[in-house]
């Protein structure tokens, strides 16, 4: 039902600089894979094969990254390293991946607006790469996808935080309609301290309906001078309806330097070093 998903993936990731110079955030390796192949596969998990990305300058290595490597791959035919490159051929194998170049940075919602041509008038998913979420069991998006197939509407994945932290988010307030799922009547973008309406967080996941576009067309810049999703999705709430889902599984902010080391330590000890098990007993 919902086959493509953009990544928004033209800003400048300053809070990494001097890394970020020359290298992309979402190319940042968790372990031994960048950020963006972890959102790709969780997309591709959830039934997508249209990868939508928009990019900025400097972003080659990502269409690089996505595309078959003829000089590496003849060095390494052959040889127990050509096995390292399984995952990112079968990557390559099952989705179609196109490119946007976003010319100025003027926020979340433009992002989204600027790869209209490459979602088209369908609903669609967004996954924020720097954000890495993690589920053994289901992916954040398949949950979301399973939702949307039952309400046929927007939704937001979120997570609680603490109330300390929340003037750092877009937050949600609404109705409880089932457990986990919340139908919402307000959305705020990094409120000022002691005004948040909840400490239910947006973080970056969302599926969305193709009248979003029109609805980012018609907003003015708001919080930091920048078109806010949230500002587009509020006008979606207060006409029709928009969800909130929290989600099940682990989160981490690896557009931080804190949750990238967290994501690290997680995903080598969770994920690397268990898919090296799996290989030894196949030995």
């Amino acid at each position: 039902m919902i086959k493509k998903c953009l990544f928004p993936a033209a800003g400048y990731g300053t809070r990494f600089l001097p890394a970020t110079k020359s290298m992309p955030k979402e190319m940042m390796p968790i372990v031994n894979k960048p950020l963006i192949e972890y959102g790709v596969e969780e997309a591709i998990e959830a039934g997508m094969n249209g990868m939508c990305i928009v990019t900025g300058r400097g972003k080659h290595s990502l269409t690089d990254h996505f595309d078959k490597n003829y000089e590496l791959e003849h060095q390494i035919s052959g040889t127990n390293k050509e096995d390292l490159l399984v995952n990112i051929r079968d990557i390559i194998d099952s989705a179609n991946f196109t490119y946007i170049r976003q010319r100025e940075m003027k926020g979340l919602g433009h992002a989204i607006l600027t790869g209209r041509e490459l979602v088209g008038d369908e609903p669609f998913a967004v996954v924020l790469a720097d954000d890495l979420c993690v589920n053994p069991d289901q992916g954040v998006l398949s949950q979301m996808v399973a939702l949307y197939k039952q309400f046929r509407c927007s939704i937001v994945a979120v997570q609680e935080v603490p109330r300390e932290d929340v003037h750092k988010y877009g937050v949600i307030s609404g109705e409880m309609i089932k457990d986990d799922l919340y139908r919402v009547d307000d959305m705020v973008e990094k409120p000022e301290k002691g005004t948040e309406p909840s400490n239910l967080a947006i973080i970056g996941r969302y599926i969305l309906t193709p009248d979003i576009f029109e609805l980012i067309e018609q907003t003015e810049p708001g919080k930091g001078g920048e078109i806010q999703i949230t500002d587009a999705l509020l006008k979606q709430a207060k006409a029709g309806c928009v969800l909130a889902y929290k989600f099940k599984g682990k989160r981490f902010d690896c557009g931080s330097v804190e949750g990238y080391i967290e994501a690290t330590n997680y995903c080598y000890e969770n994920v690397y070093l268990k898919s090296q098990d799996t290989k030894t007993n196949k030995k």
